[in-house]
């Protein structure tokens, strides 16, 4: 196994950062989710195993990329990672499980879909999925931990464009520019126009400006 990051956790995270009594040696993998707060669309996850042996320059947390960086990190990442998994829980199972369980359904399938099997993943965030793998939460992990800053830009990336191509399908709610959240003109463009498939209608603002009947387009 080509990892070797066997060491505490705490010596990768820093002093800042509390690591488990005891840590699995082998592969690590970062999970992260993009898309929690807008109000269509599914909400999307990422697995990343990094190979320590191809290092990748310049990985942060994506909110703080330009997008012409996310979009060449996610090449980057894509081409250098020793596996990855980009995974998606629908505005359906949003609906129906809520967006915090929905969110933990799609980082759970991430996990599962990766070609390597870590020995122990890292997720950015306060909770855990449920798995069948050694894992540990990290508050703010995406600017702390380079294979969760990985897979925050997968994440953040494979959304952008999935909202670019729900913009040419409706053109009429400007996805490609608010990304789904909840901007004034995403708000105008629903009470004006009613919802259309992939909005998330357990959302209190897509709720509010519905007409009575609760058009769908």
């Amino acid at each position: 196994m080509r990892s070797k990051k066997s060491s505490p956790l705490r010596k990768l995270l820093g002093a800042t950062q509390q690591g488990l009594s005891w840590d699995a040696p082998g592969l690590i993998a970062g999970v992260d989710e993009a898309g929690r707060g807008p109000l269509a669309g599914p909400v999307v996850a990422a697995a990343v195993i990094l190979d320590e042996l191809n290092p990748i320059v310049g990985l942060a947390d994506s909110k703080k990329l330009t997008p012409l960086r996310r979009e060449k990190l996610y090449e980057e990442i894509r081409g250098k990672a020793l596996c990855f998994s980009i995974a998606e829980a629908s505005v359906e199972e949003i609906d129906q499980l809520n967006i915090l369980q929905a969110t933990m359904l799609a980082m759970q399938r991430a996990v599962q879909g990766l070609r390597l099997r870590p020995s122990k993943v890292l997720i950015d965030g306060n909770r855990i999925p449920v798995l069948d793998i050694l894992a540990e939460a990290i508050v703010k992990g995406d600017s702390k931990v380079q294979a969760i800053s990985a897979a925050s830009i997968l994440a953040k990336v494979y959304r952008d464009r999935w909202c670019a191509q729900l913009d040419q399908q409706y053109p009429q709610y400007g996805f490609a520019g608010h990304k789904g959240y909840g901007t004034a003109e995403h708000l105008t463009a629903i009470a004006q126009h009613g919802a259309c498939p992939q909005h998330r209608r357990s959302f209190a603002p897509v709720r509010a400006v519905l007409p009575a009947a609760g058009s769908l387009q």
